[in-house]
């Protein structure tokens, strides 16, 4: 597998930068408060240091990256990775946080946010060149149809942004 890395979230960056500053401030604000109380102790402050890394592994974004054939989601704990150009089925929940499921024929699966895809045309890039390549192999047996639905509204989302930049909109 070509593991070059082709496309990436480019809103990651941002993303990580706002996690660590949120992680940031809980902990200095939390130690302020409980030394202000004169409350804290050196148990204490491991305690809101804790906190405040678990607050930072809550908010920090899963990076996506994508490259030929492949699709990877990068968490903090794991890194997930699909074969693009071998998946079996790809499935769309909704609810309070929309995301994709999409499993290979490798075992491989992972969870993604559809937004990354309509924020990231390359990603999005890759991933239609993929699911193409896996619908003329006979691999993708359920899916097809929601990601034919997520191309056109990234496409009407993308066709929008462009007719606002040129102001005809």
């Amino acid at each position: 597998m070509d593991r070059r890395v082709l496309a990436g979230d480019r809103h990651w960056r941002g993303s990580a930068r706002q996690a660590v500053a949120c992680a940031l401030v809980f902990c200095a604000l939390s130690l302020l408060v409980d030394w202000d109380a004169g409350t804290l102790t050196l148990p204490r402050a491991l305690l809101w240091l804790t906190l405040s890394a678990a607050v930072f592994a809550v908010l920090l974004p899963p990076q996506v990256t994508a490259g030929p054939g492949w699709l990877a989601v990068r968490t903090p704990w794991r890194r997930h990775i699909v074969r693009t150009d071998a998946l079996v089925a790809v499935r769309q929940y909704g609810g309070v946080s929309a995301h994709l499921v999409l499993c290979d024929t490798h075992g491989g699966r992972l969870e993604l946010d559809p937004r990354v895809l309509a924020s990231n045309p390359l990603i999005w890039h890759e991933l239609d060149t993929g699911v193409r390549r896996s619908v003329e192999r006979g691999t993708l047996l359920h899916g097809s149809d929601v990601l034919g639905q997520l191309g056109h509204r990234i496409d009407g989302e993308t066709a929008r942004a462009v007719l606002r930049a040129s102001g005809l909109s």
